[in-house]
């Protein structure tokens, strides 16, 4: 079941709560990361009359009160994860597709670096690092 307050904030942002919100919010927080159309066939377990525009409106609006957020993991459609207090970078598998999520404090010493060289502030939450994961490297390094 979603948090506690996600109600509080879908009525602050002036939405109202809604069976397919609720579905979309709880898809989001069960997948942990997932495509509008990885959201779309968990909702429809539960709501086969959902459709991907259904998906995509209410990913918007969870979007707008704070309570999902994406990020670009691939090419193609954004990855939507649960907003928490943990920020985090996502490393993505160029092998095996697999994506893990590392603490954002481990490239803070770097961010640092790049705003002291260039002025730049990043937004840390929608970074994703394209590699190979531990299973995937020794593959990866015995082709080169």
């Amino acid at each position: 079941m979603p948090s506690a307050s996600w109600d509080q904030k879908l009525r602050r942002g002036g939405y109202r709560i809604t069976p397919q919100r609720q579905l979309v919010l709880q898809a989001v927080e069960d997948l942990r990361h997932g495509t509008p159309e990885e959201i779309l066939a968990h909702v429809q377990r539960t709501a086969s009359g959902v459709n991907l525009s259904t998906i995509y409106r209410n990913l918007e609006v969870l979007e707008e009160v704070g309570l999902v957020t994406h990020a670009h993991i691939g090419h193609g459609a954004p990855t939507y994860h649960a907003v928490d207090d943990h920020v985090h970078i996502h490393l993505v598998c160029d092998k095996c597709g697999d994506v893990q999520s590392v603490d954002a404090q481990v490239a803070q010493e770097f961010l640092r670096e790049l705003r002291a060289q260039t002025g730049f502030v990043t937004d840390i939450t929608h970074v994703a690092l394209q590699g190979h994961c531990v299973k995937c490297a020794p593959a990866a390094r015995a082709k080169r």
